[in-house]
Order: structure tokens, then sequence, then C-alpha cells
């Protein structure tokens, strides 16, 4: 396999589960020293923060205003810090940081829309089926089917069990979400194997605030420019977008999209685990039983993809 260095774009197909070396220098590699694991477990950390900031500015901007400041915001502030080279990329280069806005602008939008209808927990767990529905399509090897699977057994278990309750239309968004996470996991990689550094998700996500604004202005208005709504939409777009959206492109250049879906499952749990942590909300023992088997599937994931690893690839000389 050909990887693009840091000065030309490769416009070769690339298989949505080739590991690619992190390119080196600035930030982005330093980052990378936390290793893929440590990459996608601190992008989650840094969403649930933001989501709990998110929750408190929707009054104030509404869900579509949330997510144009998130988007617009962190379009400013990576198109600053990695000032991407427009020149010299190819029409399939641009074709897949185009999608990757796309899908990027309707994730959040979605789930946005689904988390003003229905609670927070289910709307995670119904949006978390897409990476999982995308690691069993994804996935080469017979052992992620079982890795899948007990992680989808804990979304459900987190999510009480059924989700009959709750309002259908919330429960679309969520599910519409979830499609668009498995397409951003997707395109996230591929636009990470095109492009230096983080350039490619500058230029994405610039894509996507653009076509989300004029969404955000019908429905906020001039409320969208107030400055204490500007500077919350400032802080849910660093912690939301900035550094979760920067870590996990880093962390699939080195994770396969399969294993790095099945971690996807991890974000139910990692919310819970805040609820408990900052908004002291206890765990019932169907709850804690569903995080163990989210967490087991994670960590199952990754080892047979260290150990796929070890067994392929012979040891760097450097």
């Amino acid at each position: 396999m050909t990887t693009p260095s840091a000065t030309t774009s490769s416009s070769s197909p690339t298989s949505a589960t080739d590991p690619v070396p992190v390119p080196t220098g600035g930030a982005p590699r330093r980052l990378g020293s936390l290793g893929p694991v440590g990459l996608v477990l601190a992008g989650g950390v840094s969403v649930q923060f933001g989501g709990a900031l998110a929750v408190t500015l929707m009054p104030r901007a509404g869900a579509l205003g949330v997510v144009s400041l998130r988007l617009l915001v962190a379009a400013l502030v990576l198109l600053l810090v990695c000032r991407p080279r427009l020149r010299g990329h190819s029409r399939a280069d641009w074709g897949t940081v185009v999608v990757f806005g796309i899908a990027m602008s309707a994730m959040n939008g979605l789930f946005y829309q689904a988390v003003d209808r229905i609670p927070l927990g289910p709307a995670v767990t119904l949006e978390v089926l897409g990476p999982l529905a995308l690691s069993v399509v994804a996935s080469r090897r017979a052992l992620n089917l079982v890795w899948a699977g007990l992680a989808l057994a804990g979304v459900f278990l987190l999510g009480g069990g059924g989700f009959g309750d709750l309002d259908p239309v919330g429960v679309a968004f969520a599910l519409g979400a979830g499609a668009m996470w498995a397409a951003y996991i997707v395109f996230s990689a591929r636009t990470g194997r095109r492009f230096p550094q983080a350039d490619g998700l500058a230029l994405a996500m610039a894509v996507g605030a653009l076509l989300f604004l004029p969404l955000g202005l019908a429905e906020s208005g001039t409320k969208l420019f107030d400055p204490v709504t500007f500077g919350l939409g400032a802080g849910v777009a660093v912690l939301s977008s900035v550094l979760p959206y920067t870590l996990e492109l880093l962390a699939l250049r080195r994770l396969p999209a399969s294993t790095f879906a099945i971690m996807m499952s991890l974000e139910p749990a990692i919310a819970a685990a805040a609820g408990f942590l900052i908004l002291d909300q206890a765990l019932t023992a169907l709850q804690a039983a569903a995080i163990a088997l989210v967490i087991g599937a994670s960590m199952g994931a990754v080892r047979t993809q260290v150990g796929r690893g070890k067994a392929a690839v012979p040891p760097s000389a450097s």
C-alpha cells in the first residue's frame, strides 16, 4: 500500500481498514503518542463534557443554532491552526472532503434533533447502533462479530431493554444520526489518508459549517452572535468537535474502521460514568452490567486487532 506523504495527496483507492502511519511533526504527532486507544477514549470524554455544555446552550440558541455554532467555530479554529493547502489535490480528494463534511454536519444536526425529543441516554444508545452495524459489515474476522454482538447487547441494556415509550420521530432522528456516524467513520479514515495532519478535517468542517449555517440562522437569527451565546458555542465547538474529531482522525490512521466502530460503543458507557461522577446519578445493576459488556467488547476488539497486527506486520527498524 502507498502512503501519501506530507506534501502530496494520494488519489489511489485505499481500504477502509488499512492502517496508515501518523505524519511526523507538530501537535498531531504529540497527540498520536497517546496511542490509538487513548486517542479514542480522550475524544469520548471530551465529547461528553461538550455535550453537557451544549445542553445549557440549547435554550439560548436552539438545537440547529447549537450545531451551527459548533461547526462554524470549529471550522474557524481548525482553518487558522492547520492552514490547509487548497491546491494540489485531486478531484477524488475533494470529493472525499465534501462527503465527509456532509456526513459530519448531518450527524450533528440529526442528533440534536433527537435529544430535543427524547432523553440523552436513549438517543446516544440508538445512535451508536450505526457504528455497531458498520463493525459487522466492515469486519473481516469472524471474532469481531462476537465483539459486536456483545457490545450491541450492552447498548440495549443501557437503554433499559426497550424504546417503546419514546417519541418515534426522535427515535428516527437518532437512528439517522447513527447512520451518519457510520459514514463519518468511513470518510474520516479516507480523509486522514488523503490529506496531511488535520488539513482534511479542517476543510470538511468548513464544508459542514457552510451547509448548516443557513439552518441555524433560520431558527435562531441574530441570537447566534450574542457574545455569551457565541462564547458558549465556542466552548462546545472545542470540546465536542475540534478535540474529538482531531483525536479520532489520528486514531483512524492506526485502527481499522471495524475496531474503531466497536470502540464507539463506549460512548453510552462514558456518558453513564460522567453522570455518576459529575451529576451524582447512581447506576443501577442493569446499567452496570451493560457498561461491563460494552467495555469488554471494546477491549476484545482492540486485543484482536493488536494480535492481528503483530502477526501480519514485521517490527519496524526505526
